[in-house]
């Protein structure tokens, strides 16, 4: 790290990218996505590096991948999809088992199931707190929302991900 405190872009590749993997992969349930989402985050590192006041830096990283998901979702939403040809398996490259996926992130493939199922607006919160293991006003400061809205989505976003799990039969 230089001697100015702001770390370089490869020490934050190196040192945080399994860091920013785990977070991204838990909020998009998929490999691939998680991949693209961290590679969208690492460019906006680099770029953002020269404005970086050192800090919390875990903090700084989990508002950039948070901020590129929220912004990936808003672009989907305003995007038409087309559906995938009746041979998508000739066309689409494999890619790596859920199951695995998930268990070199830590989860069960359960318990990744079960997040992907809630909505964004408490899944976002719940993978910051539980797995970023972020505060509750760092939260509230990469949302850009109240810390009051902050918990109770946390505890809406914790009460759904019980029940999912409870009615696929996983302890909770």
């Amino acid at each position: 790290m230089p001697s100015d405190g702001v770390p370089t872009w490869e020490a934050v590749a190196r040192d945080h990218g399994r860091f920013l993997y785990n977070v991204a992969y838990r909020l998009t349930g998929n490999v691939d996505d998680a991949r693209d989402l961290v590679q969208e985050s690492l460019l906006r590192v680099r770029r953002g590096l020269v404005n970086y006041e050192p800090g919390s830096l875990e903090g700084w990283l989990t508002r950039i991948v948070t901020n590129v998901f929220l912004d990936d979702m808003r672009r989907r939403k305003r995007r038409p999809t087309h559906a995938l040809p009746e041979n998508a398996d000739l066309v689409l490259p494999p890619s790596e088992a859920a199951d695995v996926a998930s268990d070199a992130a830590g989860l069960s493939s359960e318990i990744q199931a079960a997040i992907s199922t809630l909505p964004e607006e408490f899944r976002v919160p719940v993978v910051l707190c539980d797995v970023a293991d972020r505060s509750y006003d760092e939260i509230a400061h990469v949302l850009g929302i109240p810390i009051g809205t902050v918990r109770s989505r946390i505890h809406r976003g914790r009460r759904l991900l019980r029940a999912e799990l409870s009615t696929r039969g996983v302890v909770a």
